[in-house]
């Protein structure tokens, strides 16, 4: 096949993958758009509902619609109790532990607040888990009044609180309990059990209808209804809008699903009529989830992407179906407010861990069983990140340079056998005969001892690990606000000039580490074009590609990553240009090619591949025979 052949049946391909591509996406933005529309019709419809008065309209016993007749018929229908619940006082509270503080409000009895000890927002302020007076938390079900179903939304009612009776921890003390009662009448309340345990981001939440037996209206299910704003905790807006998200698991499964990601001004939305575990509003490191024992019966999500420039990310909504059991007076859920830490995440052993994107397949796997454990055990001895990802860089490059000397062998010999494979470019210079010289290259390789394959093979080891170490550096909160040379924080961008202009796909400051592992990428690929395009003279038509786009490309791209993966990938252009110039010096070429001359004088057994393949062209010359000899 021609080269006119090649180029017509790649730009045959490019149009094709374009157009399914092209196509595809647009169907997925046309179904995205569908259940975002579906999605916010379903919220405003119960928000209308719950705008309303908690009953039913329809079960008035009055006809008296002045203020003193509305106030007697709604004491009817809800009960003096629930009455005075909804125009109580808002009370609030403080609680805390080792790790966290933790707000309360009686208005709804929900958690209003929480507050990370152990980190700060990238401007140094407090970190909350989402902004304040943005929480809504409302449990929807039905009680029986007077033969009739008056709907309970339990965030327009105060709770009655009962607090620990001291709030500091005293030794030996590993929990302390708050109680929110909700009451129906004197006997009968819904109660909202939380349980904070001295050092755990993990806080129990227990539902509980006591006495309510006689209450309850015979329903199917109750909802949870949560909602919260994300406040931008990290240096680049983009780069953390980039993992925030909602994600949920279901029940068995080993991954996590997620709605994906929203640029500014946009909204995700997703109605999941299967059972769910539990659901997350996840950031770039931090996550508030909420788990139930027995799984929600389904889930509608929703989120809506803020513009940079107000300190936002997203707000996040979810509407969560419990499915209620008759005489079941009792349901288990918990809260996680905390860091995304691999380390802690994977103790609950209910994929918690997967919120931390290290990737799927192989990827995932060096990330977990060799990346992580590494890091991990150097920072037992090594409190300073910048020499931990150096150390972490050379060992990385002593396992796989094996296959770096693999590689350099293969480009060394194929550069030896240069004036050979001139020799069959001249003795078939005719198309027709591409097959023939096709073979003649097989044989020479064979007899030199060369599998053109070789050089290949290394480098498609080597992808995962730096696919890796892409997934790991943004995605890991060890780095986070941790200073080196000039960068101040690795998880984030370095910057050492703040541009007063944002350039398209770059940014508007100047990364050094970014330029820097853009500069030894140019290096290492100069090096490697030298070597190598004596040797094959079609890299030639790469040279712009290898030696300038891919730079380019690339400095562009990493500017508002992580310093941390800059500076990992500079040092491991540098190592390995080391390691060739190590190479280089102790292989001989003269003894290397001596070495070819004696194995090419060797008989050599064809191996099954081989015998395929000659097989293989030897059936197409002989189509290519009868063809010509029909053209006749």
């Amino acid at each position: 096949m021609d080269k006119k052949s090649l180029l017509g049946l790649l730009l045959i391909g490019i149009i094709l993958f374009g157009f399914t591509w092209y196509t595809g996406r647009q169907q997925k933005k046309y179904q995205e758009e569908r259940a975002r529309l579906d999605s916010i019709a379903r919220l405003n419809t119960v928000r209308s509902a719950q705008d309303t008065l908690s009953f039913r309209p329809d079960t008035l016993s009055t006809t008296d619609f002045s203020e003193e007749g509305k106030a007697n018929a709604l004491a009817a229908n809800l009960g003096e109790m629930l009455v005075a619940a909804q125009n109580g006082e808002e009370k609030n509270f403080t609680l805390s532990n080792d790790v966290m503080q933790i707000d309360f409000s009686s208005l709804g009895g929900k958690i209003d607040n929480v507050t990370l000890k152990e980190y700060k927002r990238y401007n140094g302020g407090a970190l909350e888990m989402f902004r304040p007076g943005s929480e809504r938390f409302d449990m929807r079900f039905f009680i029986k009044r007077n033969f009739h179903d008056a709907e309970i939304n339990t965030g327009s009612y105060h709770f009655v609180c009962d607090l620990p009776a001291d709030t500091a921890w005293r030794e030996g003390e590993e929990s302390k309990s708050v109680s929110m009662k909700l009451y129906m009448d004197s006997t009968a309340y819904l109660e909202y059990l939380y349980t904070i345990y001295r050092d755990q981001y993990m806080i129990d939440f227990d539902v509980r209808f006591v006495d309510m037996q006689n209450l309850l209206s015979n329903q199917t299910d109750f909802t949870f209804e949560w909602e919260n704003v994300s406040q931008q905790n990290e240096k680049g807006f983009d780069n953390e809008n980039n993992y925030t998200t909602i994600s949920y698991h279901f029940p068995g499964e080993k991954s996590i699903e997620d709605l994906g990601m929203a640029k500014a001004g946009g909204t995700k939305s997703e109605d999941i009529s299967s059972r769910v575990q539990w659901i997350a509003f996840k950031q770039q490191f931090f996550s508030s989830v909420m788990i139930a024992d027995d799984d929600f019966q389904n889930a509608l999500l929703n989120y809506y992407t803020y513009q940079p420039g107000q300190e936002l990310i997203k707000k996040f909504q979810a509407q969560l179906s419990v499915p209620f059991v008759p005489n079941q007076s009792e349901y288990g859920f918990q809260f996680y407010f905390g860091p995304n830490k691999y380390s802690i995440l994977d103790q609950y052993d209910i994929g918690l861990e997967r919120l931390v994107p290290l990737g799927w397949g192989i990827v995932g796997w060096v990330n977990r069983w060799f990346v992580i454990p590494v890091f991990d055990f150097l920072n037992r001895f090594i409190g300073n990140f910048g020499w931990i990802i150096l150390i972490l860089t050379i060992l990385v490059k002593v396992i796989i340079s094996p296959l770096t000397y693999k590689s350099y062998l293969s480009s060394a010999k194929m550069r030896l056998i240069k004036p050979e494979v001139d020799e069959l470019n001249a003795k078939y210079p005719k198309q027709e005969d591409a097959m023939k010289k096709q073979q003649a290259m097989m044989d020479l390789y064979k007899r030199a001892g060369i599998n053109p394959m070789s050089g290949c093979i290394p480098m498609l080891i080597q992808f995962p690990i730096l696919v890796a170490m892409f997934r790991f550096f943004p995605a890991s909160i060890e780095l986070r606000g941790e200073r080196f040379l000039w960068a101040d924080d690795l998880s984030s961008y370095d910057s050492i000039l703040n541009l007063p202009f944002n350039i398209p796909w770059y940014g508007n400051h100047v990364s050094l580490f970014a330029l820097l592992m853009a500069a030894a990428l140019f290096v290492y690929s100069w090096i490697n074009f030298k070597q190598n395009a004596a040797a094959q003279p079609q890299m030639a038509g790469m040279k712009f590609m290898m030696l300038y786009l891919m730079p380019i490309l690339m400095l562009l791209w990493f500017n508002n990553y992580a310093s941390g993966l800059c500076y990992y990938y500079f040092l491991s252009n540098l190592i390995t240009i080391g390691q060739m110039y190590l190479i280089r010096y102790f292989v001989d070429d003269e003894k290397l090619h001596q070495q070819m001359l004696e194995n090419a004088k060797k008989p050599k057994k064809k191996s099954k591949f081989q015998e395929r393949y000659e097989a293989a062209l030897k059936q197409q010359q002989e189509m290519q025979r009868r063809q010509a000899k029909s053209r006749r």
